[in-house]
């Protein structure tokens, strides 16, 4: 899908990246609300679409924890973490090879969903997980994965930004970078 529709939409398929996006600045915020509506649409169309055509199958791709919430919590913030640093550096770093980026977040939402699987489900995206909610009635936990995965998203976006920001004031192009280099060359003479 990031393939499919990425040139069109920027493949936005999860509110959590997308509210990401907008706090560092690389989405407008005005869009959001309009981006989560489509999403939620989404989400909930395929979630009532499966549940017809899967009868007498209750609990379609529910997401709920299998052990604490507190340790579900925690999953998802740490996988959604993973997911969305990966998701900024090879969407919006303009030194990345954007070709990949689709291989690139959809191996990390493969391998964290494995990994968070048996914890917490791996949502690491709230539409993901309400869509089959609504559709089969169950919300257990389903707070979890509204705050972990904006509050992974957050911590995510932000600390690859506060990493490029770091990186671009010692890059060889930058004055600082430059300064140093001549404080080094004049001590050297």
């Amino acid at each position: 899908m990031i393939y499919a529709v990425g040139h069109v939409s920027g493949a936005h398929m999860n509110p959590a990246v997308t509210i990401a996006f907008a706090a560092v600045r690389h989405f407008p915020w005005k869009q959001v609300p309009v981006y989560g509506a489509a999403q939620l649409t989404g989400a909930i169309s395929a979630s009532f679409t499966l549940r017809v055509l899967l009868h007498p199958i209750k609990h379609v791709g529910t997401t709920s924890p299998s052990g604490s919430d507190l340790q579900a919590l925690i999953m998802e913030i740490v996988v959604t973490f993973s997911m969305m640093f990966i998701t900024s550096a090879v969407a919006t770093d303009s030194k990345a090879i954007g070709e990949l980026a689709g291989i690139a977040v959809g191996s990390a939402v493969c391998i964290t969903s494995i990994l968070a699987g048996p914890v917490s489900g791996g949502s690491m995206n709230p539409a993901r997980t309400i869509g089959p909610a609504l559709a089969s009635d169950q919300y257990k936990g389903i707070w979890i994965y509204m705050v972990g995965p904006v509050t992974g998203t957050l911590m995510g976006a932000w600390c690859y930004n506060l990493i490029r920001m770091t990186d671009n004031a010692i890059s060889p192009r930058s004055f600082s970078f430059k300064l140093r280099r001549m404080e080094e060359q004049d001590g050297e003479v």
